[in-house]
């Protein structure tokens, strides 16, 4: 029988490196990175966008995934971090499927996916989902009226359950009243069906009165922070000031900056108009949603 020493830790026993794993020069990456760039529809076939926007993407995150080479293993190079994280957004492909195609452990590949997930998000939100202005503000507010006549408004919020795979240990956190796994797309959008703010986190469960309520973009919003214009008079009338609001549906709390429709019982006219307009205003948000999940074919 061997004898160890009382608190005394065995030294591992490295083994031979897997030759599947190690063998790079045979992946998907080493075989089509350069044929897809000399193929324009490939290429956008494959990851669901143009080398030359590929090229500016790994320009501006290369500085953040890039990982120095050890006496042990070479790195992975930026490229093939970004190409494994756009065939995995772009087709929703299992990690599994990814680690026989770039020849990389299953858990290197769920490492590569959300390290290169954060750093797009690090360098490209500022540019595409920027804080709104004043300015922007009331240029939003004259889109409003101008295609739903509908005044003071903004923008239009809603939810969106987004299917994911359950997380381990999640109990039932992330099932929605659909009976599948999801977290919850909270988004206010302009007339341009462009994305204002956004908030992806809340579980599944969660209704999307809650999930604004405890999102930092809701709290921001509730409190009254969130920037928008000081009120003003309707548009033609020198009457009292009215806020800058929020189109939304029934189950949203109200509140000073977000409105929602009147009740269906008891509608005279003016209530019947009002939630016409709203509801006008209320359809490009649920128009950005269904224009984020078509996948166009290539």
């Amino acid at each position: 029988m061997e004898k160890t020493c009382p608190g005394k830790k065995k030294t591992p026993v490295l083994g031979p490196p897997d030759k599947f794993q190690t063998d790079s020069q045979r992946c998907f990456f080493s075989i089509l990175y350069l044929e897809l760039r000399v193929h324009p529809e490939k290429c956008f076939n494959y990851m669901r966008m143009t080398a030359e926007s590929y090229d500016q993407l790994l320009q501006r995150i290369s500085t953040l995934i890039e990982r120095q080479d050890t006496h042990y293993k070479r790195a992975i190079s930026p490229a093939k971090w970004l190409m494994v994280t756009k065939r995995f957004l772009a087709t929703g492909e299992s990690l599994s499927s990814l680690h026989y195609q770039y020849r990389m452990g299953i858990l290197t590949n769920s490492i590569i996916v959300l390290d290169t997930c954060c750093a797009l998000w690090e360098v490209l939100h500022k540019d595409y989902i920027p804080h709104p202005t004043t300015e922007q503000w009331l240029q939003s507010t004259d889109k409003f009226l101008e295609t739903c006549q509908f005044t003071n408004c903004v923008g239009a919020v809603d939810g969106k359950h987004i299917r994911i795979v359950k997380p381990s240990r999640s109990g039932s956190e992330f099932v929605n009243y659909k009976k599948y796994f999801s977290i919850i797309l909270i988004a206010i959008v302009d007339t341009a069906y462009r994305f204002v703010a956004v908030d992806i986190r809340a579980y599944g469960q969660t209704n999307d009165s809650t999930a604004i309520k405890n999102s930092a973009m809701g709290r921001l919003f509730y409190s009254k922070d969130f920037g928008l214009p000081p009120p003003r008079p309707l548009p033609g009338t020198d009457g009292t000031p009215l806020p800058f609001v929020v189109g939304a549906d029934e189950v949203f709390q109200i509140c000073e900056n977000l409105i929602k429709p009147y009740s269906s019982r008891d509608l005279n006219t003016a209530k019947r108009m009002f939630n016409y307009r709203l509801t006008r205003a209320r359809r490009l948000v649920e128009c950005t949603f269904g224009i984020l999940v078509f996948s166009p074919k290539p």
